[in-house]
């Protein structure tokens, strides 16, 4: 099951998210992501939080398309985003797609971040996208494939300590069974041969991010 998460942060831009959702089996709103959604004209299947963020009127207008409600308190330990992630992999999902989870607070960007090396979300594989970038988390024992373009840039951080045997294909400075060490920056703006890429994990974490060229029309 593939499942696209608004949260409540920054979407630089709209393009290219109304085919995503459709492609998708469900639409879940982290609070104040249901208005991205609004602005991508759909409406959520579920909204997830403490609905500090949304107006009556706007609860109303949702509610009338057939919206449920999943709401806590306002005095919780968890984000709406990290509540949405737990909901969806309850539901199944093995792909999470999450809109709007980076933005200009850099410790809610952060931890939205990290929140995907959560051990409870390896159900599924899990990235934040925004624009032309990506972020994914590539767990041990893993192999993800990317797809893009050549030129596209690929950088590999490691997270949680050091990771080890990692073995690239596709991109401009392979790597085959080394190790990333935590804190280093070797593995930033690695670069893509063709429209794809693969890379394998044998121990550790890795984040991967994905810079996309932008497409001249």
């Amino acid at each position: 099951m593939k499942i696209a998460i608004f949260a409540n942060g920054a979407i630089s831009r709209l393009d290219g998210i109304p085919a995503l959702i459709r492609s998708c089996d469900l639409l879940i709103a982290a609070d104040g992501g249901a208005r991205h959604c609004r602005m991508a004209n759909v409406f959520p299947h579920i909204v997830i939080g403490d609905f500090d963020s949304l107006t009556p009127a706007e609860l109303d207008e949702y509610q009338a398309h057939g919206t449920r409600f999943i709401r806590y308190p306002s005095r919780k330990d968890f984000t709406d985003l990290e509540l949405a992630l737990e909901f969806a992999c309850d539901q199944g999902a093995d792909q999470i797609i999450i809109l709007g989870g980076l933005g200009l607070r850099w410790d809610q960007t952060l931890a939205n971040i990290l929140l995907l090396a959560q051990p409870s979300y390896g159900c599924a594989r899990i990235s934040l996208l925004d624009g032309s970038q990506e972020i994914t988390l590539i767990c041990e024992s893993h192999t993800l494939e990317i797809s893009g373009q050549p030129g596209d840039t690929v950088s590999l951080i490691p997270i949680r300590g050091n990771a080890e045997g990692i073995t690239t294909f596709g991109l401009e400075y392979p790597l085959s069974n080394e190790t990333l060490q935590f804190g280093a920056s070797r593995g930033v703006s690695n670069v893509m041969l063709g429209n794809r890429a693969t890379i394998h994990l044998e121990h550790g974490l890795l984040i991967c991010t994905v810079i996309h060229q932008e497409v001249e029309i």
